[in-house]
């Protein structure tokens, strides 16, 4: 019964991966461009995560439609609410930009205009209303005084950029460590790929390994590809995350997998999932002194979620281990997690 059990929770995750892969749903990147009393706001959005109305609507503009226009505009100005220095911007009346028919994403570009010089700026984004509660923006504020970064998401919506203030680090640490979390919490694959090493058995020390093993590795690569030492293609990354999904997990049916030395493997992958947790902050470009500061807080959140789920995880595995159902169980749901690993291996390589 038991293994029954994980089989079904396991194929339940794989059903979802696909949508959840790495940002934890879909992320929009923002720029925000401070000039005197104006503020243009320049939203990225992927063509593939927006709902069926939105989608209609960007045809429709791509063919010159008006209407169409308007209504793909209204998202950032009716959900994006502007205050400079206490009082209300005006959004203005704003353009799309599409880089091809074709495009993967394009850009709604709208100038608010503030009644004075913009020395503090307020920034509200209820796009989530929108694009739905697993949607994150990611935004760069450019001021003449330098820049500075936040991460939107629904229980984060409102953000506040003194300009010119030169302790703004604070700010977005916080807003980029909740990212993390949820980044990782939404991250199916890397959980995926964390469960099986951990399913085969062993101590707490063997799986405190395990662990410290994956966070170094990714902590490395993660931090050489957002700071660009080190960058690969997405789409190479992101079958590779499926193929480790699918090693693991077929050592676990078919091999004898040694867990005192497991740690080698969690590390050796773990440096592929570090280029896969990257994706969601290099799309911003962030100059190095503050990326240092965004890096650190993600990093943190992503450690600090994947603790969380060890923690949840770590007790019904040390029960599984004393019942007469492991071996079926760590059977069943390795196979689980294969078909799981397949599945996205087929999806991520070749369509």
């Amino acid at each position: 019964m038991l293994d029954r059990i994980g089989i079904g929770v396991l194929l339940l995750a794989g059903a979802t991966a696909t949508a959840w892969a790495h940002a934890g749903g879909s992320t929009g990147y923002a720029v925000i461009t401070i000039n005197w009393s104006t503020v243009r706001y320049g939203l990225t959005l992927s063509t593939s995560t927006l709902p069926s109305d939105l989608t209609e609507a960007l045809r429709l503009a791509q063919t010159g439609n008006p209407k169409s226009r308007e209504k793909l505009l209204d998202v950032v100005r009716t959900r994006i609410v502007l205050h400079a220095n206490g009082a209300r911007c005006e959004p203005g009346r704003g353009q799309l930009l599409f880089s091809g028919v074709d495009a993967t994403s394009f850009t709604i570009v709208v100038d608010f205009a503030c009644t004075s010089v913009v020395r503090e700026l307020d920034v509200q984004d209820n796009i989530f209303d929108v694009l739905g509660a697993d949607h994150h923006t990611l935004a760069k504020l450019e001021a003449p005084s330098g820049i500075q970064q936040f991460a939107f998401a629904p229980d984060a919506r409102q953000g506040r950029f003194a300009i010119g203030d030169q302790d703004a680090g604070v700010l977005t640490t916080g807003s980029f460590f909740m990212l993390g979390i949820h980044h990782i919490l939404g991250g199916y694959d890397h959980l995926l790929f964390l469960l099986a090493l951990l399913l085969p058995g062993g101590g707490l020390l063997s799986i405190l390994k395990i662990i410290t093993a994956f966070t170094i590795a990714h902590s490395v690569t993660l931090s050489l590809a957002v700071l660009q030492v080190v960058t690969l293609p997405d789409r190479l990354i992101e079958a590779v995350i499926a193929l480790s999904i699918m090693f693991v997990a077929a050592e676990n049916l078919f091999l004898d997998p040694t867990v005192s030395r497991r740690w080698v493997v969690s590390f050796c992958f773990g440096l592929v999932h570090g280029f896969g947790f990257s994706s969601a902050l290099r799309e911003l470009r962030l100059p190095a002194h503050g990326l240092l500061l965004s890096l650190f807080g993600f990093n943190l959140g992503v450690e600090v979620g994947q603790a969380l789920v060890v923690t949840a995880c770590l007790p019904l595995l040390l029960l599984l281990r004393r019942s007469r159902w492991e071996s079926r169980a760590v059977l069943g749901s390795s196979l689980a997690i294969l078909l799981v690993g397949l599945v996205l291996f087929v999806e991520r390589a070749f369509l």
